[in-house]
């Protein structure tokens, strides 16, 4: 029997970092992995998706090379080749998450874990003993009675990342990150894409406002999306789908080639020996304390497995504390509502804690300021004006209680605001601080100076 101060189970984003953490502060640690180093996500969800996206960006800046005084004719794309390039960057990085492994000498088992008691791991046969397990199985794809993924008409993330064809018709169902991301890009590659979403707007956790300009853009892209609705029913035929979509009072039936079902995730508990441990679960994720904690003593869950937000950098930053909290470190909880939420669709979306509505709910008297990107010489030398920044402050303290943004590279602009929230920045704070020009960034600083009726530029 092999003995380690902390077995991980499950080397995504959460559990390879939570390993390489916990080896750094001096604890022999091994890592139970049964698929692929790096998880879902490096290898089958958020990196390659953003490889096939950046491929899709470059094809549409390419069909408007003559507003920039270029010419590029016949342009296409080459869908295998496309893919090609994501599957090859998922290959690299998790090739890197192994050297990182081994670097930090950190023991790796290929092979499906259980655990048969506390302080038990069970892989391949062999029993593990670890003073501490941390659980970090993730979690897959939800799947609707009826709308099951068949890989072929019906499909799930996983089939989109490697597809069988390019979709000519193409319906989404879900209107979260993954289903619009997919969306984005099957449209912007020439699918005639409808979205339906059963919640009253797209990107239902977003601000509303922020919502409301992203589905302008989404429908000026050419795609039809349907809120309020639902896909109660498909059709399987040879080469077609037919759903039936209840929206308005009534249902309505349309044919696609292919459909792309995003409705959520389920948590990859199975198998675990869980509920013979009394490790509470609440709809398939594990129930634990703001320090990852199970009830079980010296067991954790971390990332998706653990609950929302569903959200890679959430699990690496549980991984790292949860290893410091083992290590005898002082660490603090991560919080969920300073963990910031992004979406790589055209135009991009990036938001922070409160929403005005949710802001407002909670009883805050609040100041809102906005931004137009048409308002920002960088965005225009760019040629991507269509953008919006909405900050919301606490109009008492000046607290920056949430930052909401749609346009071009705010997955990248929400760090500056992650920031001054970590840091507990007011808005007088930002309004004196001098951003270099000329950049986006300087719609974040007008946003804040909108809110305190100081915009320059609006």
């Amino acid at each position: 029997m092999s003995t380690y101060d902390l077995i991980v189970i499950g080397a995504g984003p959460g559990g390879y970092v939570a390993a390489i953490r916990g080896a750094q502060l001096g604890l022999k640690v091994a890592v139970v992995e049964r698929e692929h180093l790096g998880g879902i996500c490096l290898n089958w969800g958020c990196i390659p998706t953003k490889a096939l996206l950046r491929s899709a960006e470059i094809y549409h800046l390419m069909q408007r090379a003559g507003e920039f005084g270029l010419k590029a004719d016949a342009i296409s794309y080459d869908l295998k080749a496309v893919v090609k390039r994501s599957r090859g960057v998922a290959t690299q990085l998790s090739a890197g998450v192994k050297h990182l492994l081994k670097k930090n000498k950190v023991t790796v088992v290929m092979g499906e874990a259980s655990i048969p008691s506390a302080g038990k791991v069970l892989v391949n046969g062999d029993t593990l003993s670890g003073k501490n397990i941390i659980i970090a199985t993730g979690a897959r794809a939800r799947e609707l009675p009826g709308l099951e993924a068949d890989g072929d008409l019906v499909w799930t993330y996983r089939h989109a990342l490697d597809p069988v064809r390019m979709p000519k018709k193409l319906l989404v169902i879900g209107s979260g990150a993954i289903g619009i991301e997919f969306a984005s890009f099957f449209n912007t590659l020439g699918a005639d894409t409808t979205v339906v979403e059963v919640l009253d707007r797209v990107l239902p956790v977003e601000d509303a406002e922020i919502s409301a300009f992203a589905k302008k853009q989404f429908v000026k892209q050419g795609m039809k999306i349907m809120e309020k609705s639902m896909v109660k029913k498909l059709d399987r035929a040879k080469g077609k789908v037919t759903a039936h979509i209840e929206t308005g009072g009534k249902t309505v039936t349309e044919t696609f080639d292919t459909v792309i079902s995003a409705v959520g995730i389920i948590g990859n508990t199975e198998g675990l020996g869980l509920e013979a441990l009394g490790i509470k679960l609440d709809r398939t994720h594990i129930v634990t304390d703001a320090y990852c904690a199970t009830k079980v003593p010296g067991i954790y869950a971390i990332g998706d497995i653990a609950g929302a937000p569903w959200l890679a950098h959430k699990a690496s930053h549980e991984g790292v504390m949860v290893a410091e909290k083992i290590a005898g470190k002082k660490v603090h909880p991560v919080k969920p509502e300073s963990i910031a939420g992004c979406t790589y669709c055209q135009p991009q979306i990036a938001s922070v804690g409160m929403t005005e509505a949710k802001a407002k709910e909670a009883g805050h008297e609040i100041k809102v300021g906005r931004f137009p990107f048409m308002g920002n010489g960088k965005a225009i030398a760019l040629g991507e004006a269509e953008g919006l920044i909405k900050t919301i402050f606490d109009a008492k303290t000046g607290e920056l209680l949430g930052a909401h943004m749609v346009g071009a590279e705010v997955t990248e602009l929400i760090q500056g605001y992650l920031v001054g929230r970590q840091l507990e920045t007011t808005e007088e704070d930002l309004i004196n601080t001098v951003f270099p020009h000329p950049t986006l960034s300087e719609a974040m600083h007008e946003s804040v100076l909108d809110a305190y009726g100081r915009a320059i530029h609006f």
